[in-house]
């Protein structure tokens, strides 16, 4: 028996899923911070040098747009690949 507190230790396929959402919107909130964090501090060690791109996946479509034309293309090729993986895995459970 915890004598700390009077909560009985609940195993893992007990919990609610309510408490799966709360930690999956935890690490998806820590994720964002971290990439910023990364963007930020690229552009503090590196100023003029830094090229930024950013992917936007709606459903199975990419959107891309990026600063240089490098950057685009690459975030584009990246979008492809994922929307083909999407496309595939969907096929795949029907």
């Amino acid at each position: 028996m915890d004598t700390f507190n009077n909560k009985s230790i609940i195993s893992l396929h007990m919990r609610s899923s309510e408490d799966f959402l709360k930690v999956g919107a935890t690490v998806t909130f820590v994720g964002f911070i971290v990439v910023m964090l990364g963007v930020i501090l690229t552009m503090l060690q590196h100023p003029g040098s830094s090229h930024l791109g950013g992917l936007i996946m709606l459903g199975p479509i990419p959107i891309a747009f990026g600063t240089s034309p490098e950057i685009t293309t690459n975030m584009l090729g990246l979008g492809l690949v994922i929307m083909i993986l999407y496309l595939f895995l969907w096929k795949t459970q029907r």
